[in-house]
Parts: structure tokens; C-alpha cells; sequence
């Protein structure tokens, strides 16, 4: 027999997690959902075929009915509230799966207290925008006892993810230590389109001349975020894809690693001034590609393009 599934937080990222654990999960059961607004979670399971999911009136509620427990919320103070209300009750057996970004010692931390409460934990930050979350194409990586990623795996490749970057074994954090690392690739990466296209506009190059660059040698993310940055979505959306919040959250955890070990992150340094700078302009609004507004500002320019 399956499983029992829930998810705890639905932000851009666990909407489409969701979806694709229903629709590709191999669920005998209707998918446990709740999200602090509840009216979210109602949202996600209306989009859903009838009856493959249903909606959790607290924490306490959706850890009772499951045997295994996702999680994906925005940061550290998030993730430590909603399993320390988690582990009020019994969980005895139970498995934990987080999904979210935070610091490592924050991974480690969740480890420890779950497994005194004699339940498992597997950490599963996941690499990908929220489109890639929808259409199941992201990267997972999974730390923690060798038998429990194993439990976790039939939810990954070809489900929610497309590719497994695997720690068995290995201390949680792990999990959590590659991904802060590896997202300020992406926040050095806008911050170099930033200031590439910001140059191309003031030489009398033009940005449509060095996007074409970019579709030629660096497509896919370096594309994309070129798009989104000559379109002026950076500030014309709604909702951000990467909030200004969160990212500057992410370059933090990365300055504090890289200072605990003796080490610099100079580009990042700069790019979290640049963000700085995005909330300044726009607020919680604010997106990570924003970055351009930033630097456009710096160069005498208006943040809109």
C-alpha cells in the first residue's frame, strides 16, 4: 500500500511541486494539503482532478493523517515554527522531506530534533525556477540516511524533478550547503546580465544586440533572465518569481558560510548591495532580476527600462 502524503507551504515553488505529485506521484490517496493562508491550499486543490487532494485545517492536522510530510517554506524561522509545531505530536515513524532553502546548521538542527522524536528526515532543497516546478523538470538533492532518501526517490526523477543530486548518507546539511552555494551562481548571474545590458544601452551597443549574443552562446537561464530584464518584467509583474527577500536571505546564509570558513564572496557582496537597493525602489514587490533596475539606477538611468 501507498503511502500517505502531505505538503506543508505552497509558494511558487510548491504549487507545482504539488501538481506534479499528484498527477505523477502514483497517489492511492488524495494528497494532504496546508498552507498558513488557507485559501491558497483551496485554490491548489480546486485546480486538481476531484478528489486527489484535500485540504489540512493546521499542521497538526495534516502530520496526523501521513506517514510522509513535505515541507517548503520561505526561510529559516518558517521551517524551525512549522516542525516544532509538527513535533508536538506524536510522529513516531513518520518521515520528513523539507524542501526549503536555509542554512545548513538550520538542516542539521531540523535532523536532530526529528529523529528525538524517533520519526526520519531527509532534506530535498530543490534547484529551478517556478516554471520548472511546474513542469517537473527540477533538480533534487537529497541528504540524509541511505534507506529513507530511498522512500523519497520514487517523488523525484520523473515526478517532480528531472535529475538527483544524491548525499546518502551524509550529514543533512549537505543537502542545504550545495544549494545556498550553488543559488549565488544564479544571483552572480543576473548581476553580470545586469550590468552587461545596462553597458550595452549606455555604449550605443544596444540590448537587443547583446541578447543575441547571449541566445547564440548562452542560452537557457542567461536567455531567459535577459528576456525578463529587456521586457521590463523585472518590474511589471505582479507577483516575483525570486522575491527580493528571499534572495537577499540566500546571499546572506552564503556571506555567513563563506566568513565561518576564511573565505570571499566578493560578486555576491555586490549583488546583495544591488538587491538592497531593489527594496528600496519597489519593496516586497521586488524580484531578483530587479538586479538591472539596481544597476541602471547606479548609472544615472531611471530603474524602469
Amino acid at each position: 500500500m501507498a503511502p500517505q502524503l502531505a505538503w506543508v507551504g505552497l509558494g511558487n515553488m510548491g504549487r507545482g511541486m504539488c501538481k506534479n505529485l499528484v498527477e505523477k506521484g502514483n497517489l492511492d490517496k488524495p494528497l494532504i494539503i496546508f498552507n498558513r493562508t488557507k485559501k491558497r491550499a483551496e485554490d491548489l486543490s480546486a485546480t486538481l482532478d476531484t478528489g486527489k487532494a484535500k485540504v489540512a485545517e493546521s499542521i497538526e492536522d495534516a502530520v496526523a493523517q501521513s506517514d510522509i510530510i513535505f515541507t517548503c517554506v520561505a526561510d529559516d524561522k518558517a521551517i524551525n515554527d512549522t516542525i516544532d509545531t509538527a513535533l508536538k505530536s506524536d510522529v513516531k515513524g513518520k518521515l520528513f522531506v523539507d524542501c526549503s532553502t536555509v542554512h545548513p546548521d538550520t538542516t542539521n538542527g531540523l535532523g536532530k530534533r526529528i529523529e528525538e522524536k524517533r520519526a526520519s528526515f531527509v532534506a530535498c532543497p530543490v534547484f529551478g525556477a517556478p516554471a520548472m516546478a511546474d513542469n517537473g523538470q527540477l533538480v533534487c538533492v537529497l541528504a540524509g540516511p541511505k534507506a529513507e532518501v530511498e522512500r523519497v526517490k520514487p517523488y523525484t526523477t520523473g515526478v517532480m524533478g528531472k535529475a538527483v543530486i544524491e548525499f546518502s548518507d551524509q550529514p543533512y546539511g549537505q543537502a542545504t550547503l550545495l544549494k545556498i552555494i550553488g543559488n549565488t551562481f544564479i544571483l552572480q548571474m543576473v548581476e553580470a546580465l545586469a550590468e552587461g545590458l545596462t553597458v550595452a544601452e549606455k555604449s550605443g551597443l544596444g540590448v537587443d544586440n547583446l541578447h543575441k549574443f547571449l541566445e547564440a552562446m548562452m542560452p537557457g537561464p542567461y536567455a531567459a533572465y535577459s528576456t525578463r530584464m529587456r521586457s521590463g518584467d523585472y518590474y511589471k509583474r505582479e507577483e516575483p518569481l525570486f522575491q527580493v527577500d528571499l534572495a537577499r536571505k540566500d546571499a546572506g546564509h552564503a556571506l555567513a558560510l563563506a566568513s565561518a570558513c576564511g573565505a570571499k564572496m566578493r560578486a555576491v557582496e555586490v549583488a546583495d548591495s544591488h538587491l538592497a537597493s531593489v527594496k528600496e525602489h519597489v519593496g516586497e514587490k521586488g524580484d531578483i532580476a530587479g538586479i538591472y533596475g539596481a544597476v541602471r539606477l547606479e548609472s544615472g538611468m531611471k530603474y524602469e527600462n
